[in-house]
């Protein structure tokens, strides 16, 4: 039977709660995937770790929709996932929302990470607590790494439905050039083709 939980006792069990110090050189991908009791879905930015807000259902309800869309279309040889780990290198590990990846990259139902190298489309759904890391420090990440492909969601402003921003990869400069702006559907050819009825959220 349990107790009774009071303003004092989750006082006390804040106070109880110990964080790792963080390293001098900060902390690298092996550190994430070995410290204990880490909340979910934190990732790895610049030798940082970066704790994430609960999800909102827009959110959760773009990734649906963009994984089942993806994987409707995809070829035998590529996968989609949902909230994995990719190492870009030893300081940094995000989590992509989803992520298109080589078949071949993926080694058994344990596994808690990609290489960067297997990864050919990086999502981010934008969320307000991680418009920065989302906008700015992840997309420049995957460029670096050499993800050939991006897509940036943002919620729209009138209908509440996703708009997607498509970027391709200029291997000349390692940077990423934004393809277009898509609402109601999304219609392209890279990686693979791939068609989605954006409004279609509105049934989730």
């Amino acid at each position: 039977m349990g107790g009774t939980m009071t303003a004092e006792s989750v006082e006390h069990r804040r106070h109880q709660q110990r964080w790792p110090v963080p390293p001098v050189d900060g902390y690298t991908v092996d550190d994430l995937f070995t410290l204990p009791d880490l909340p979910q879905h934190t990732e790895l930015i610049d030798g940082s770790l970066v704790f994430v807000s609960p999800q909102r259902r827009f959110h959760a309800n773009v990734i649906d929709l963009l994984v089942s869309g993806l994987r409707s279309t995809a070829p035998p040889k590529l996968r989609v996932s949902r909230e994995m780990t990719v190492v870009l290198d030893e300081h940094n590990g995000p989590e992509p929302d989803v992520s298109v990846i080589r078949a071949e990259a993926i080694v058994g139902p344990t596994q808690t990470s990609y290489r960067a190298d297997a990864v050919l489309l990086a999502v981010e759904v934008v969320s307000p607590d991680s418009e920065s890391r989302d906008r700015t420090t992840k997309p420049h990440k995957y460029a670096a790494a050499g993800i050939p492909n991006f897509w940036r969601v943002e919620q729209g402003g009138t209908d509440g439905r996703p708009v997607v921003h498509v970027y391709e990869l200029d291997p000349m400069t390692s940077a990423y050039v934004h393809m277009g702006m898509h609402r109601d559907q999304i219609k392209v050819d890279k990686p693979y083709t791939i068609d989605i009825d954006l409004t279609a959220i509105d049934q989730l």
